[in-house]
């Protein structure tokens, strides 16, 4: 027994009777058909059962599905800044979250092409509730956050995450990603919260809490679509932040995004490594700032970083130029990709409701903002 069982993705060895559990699975079968179109006789299901290892099953079966995801809906995958990284190092990575799967499933499959160690990724426990998904999840070595806990209970959970995230990255010589807030950006307005960082340093022992982040190497990371797949199932959301109502999710919202942002349209796609963090981490520990303010500083320091590092592309100012009324960002489109742009403005937006236009646009364009202010 370990104190992570609640939390951790499966051991190797626990690999093979996990897989075995879901191999007759019609979820299974589905995402295998669409990974190995060709494969009429199902040969992938005796490659499974003589699969014992978490890394053999990314690289064997969850890889190639990503490669036929990339495939079918987008025009391909840009990177840069991966050859900052040594081998056989651990790192947070930290980014803006956009997509519940292919964030990180993205940047694993580039850490793998780059030779590098991949990662244990968050994933809220909300998001894999159906026994399938909960057994995928651990397959794909993520592990849980609790959601939806308060006070005593909040504390405890961050502090075994903490604890977790902890030994991976310090013992187990493994990288972790994990997303800069709680949930995707909705808004498109990538903002690090505070009590992310926070949550890190509670695995740290000593009374300098900062000190945990100079025993690791923090790396921010932007991700970028070109169009985000779930654009629109995040509107009604926006929509109720903006009249100060509660928002209550519908019972499969959180699948259906799942699906869509696999499966929807996203053209280009870009991941930006913003280069490792030691120095200025060194730096801020060596100040004579308070916790609380250090903390303050790197929170914007990542934001600063992961803004500066995300690919903007013809939607984003597009979308800033409509937005505002003014042809600013003219230079970084063309004429027709502003038609199909305003095109999917029309075919998925209520234009008739000048909030709906207004929030779609505002996500398209806000890093937009967000990298100007990188530049003042």
């Amino acid at each position: 027994m370990s104190k992570f069982d609640s939390i951790r993705p499966y051991y190797d060895a626990e690999a093979n009777p996990a897989i075995m559990k879901i191999l007759e699975d019609p979820m299974l079968e589905a995402m295998m058909s669409f990974t190995f179109p060709q494969d009429r006789n199902q040969m992938w299901k005796e490659l499974m059962r003589h699969t014992h290892s978490l890394r053999d099953f990314q690289i064997n079966f969850i890889y190639p599905g990503l490669m036929k995801v990339l495939e079918k809906s987008s025009d391909g995958l840009s990177t840069g800044g991966f050859d900052q990284l040594e081998p056989n190092t651990p790192y947070l990575f930290i980014s803006n979250h956009r997509d519940i799967i292919l964030d990180t499933s993205l940047l694993n499959s580039c850490l793998y092409e780059n030779g590098l160690v991949m990662t244990t990724s968050a994933i809220g426990d909300n998001l894999i509730k159906k026994p399938f998904l909960h057994t995928l999840s651990r397959l794909s070595r993520n592990f849980a956050i609790k959601r939806g806990v308060s006070g005593r209970d909040l504390f405890e959970s961050s502090k075994l995450v903490s604890d977790y995230i902890s030994q991976s990255l310090l013992k187990e010589n493994r990288s972790v990603w994990t997303a800069q807030r709680e949930g995707r950006t909705k808004d498109g307005n990538d903002i690090t919260q505070k009590g992310v960082l926070k949550m890190l340093t509670l695995a740290e022992e000593s009374k300098d809490a900062f000190s945990y982040f100079e025993k690791i190497n923090l790396v921010p990371v932007s991700i970028s679509y070109e169009y985000d797949p779930t654009d629109m199932l995040k509107i009604p959301e926006l929509l109720a932040k903006a009249r100060d109502e509660k928002y209550i999710k519908s019972e499969n919202e959180d699948f259906l995004n799942l699906l869509r942002g696999i499966m929807g349209t996203k053209k280009r796609i870009h991941i930006q490594v913003n280069g490792v963090l030691n120095q200025e981490v060194k730096e801020l520990s060596q100040s004579e700032l308070s916790q609380s303010d250090k903390l303050n500083q790197l929170t914007n320091l990542i934001d600063h970083k992961i803004w500066a590092g995300y690919k903007l592309w013809p939607s984003n100012y597009i979308a800033h130029d409509l937005l505002y009324g003014e042809n600013e960002c003219v230079e970084h489109y063309t004429n027709a990709e502003k038609e199909a742009f305003e095109k999917r403005i029309l075919e998925k937006v209520n234009t008739n409701n000048p909030e709906e236009v207004k929030n779609y646009l505002a996500m398209y364009a806000n890093p937009v903002n967000n990298q100007k202010k990188t530049l003042a």
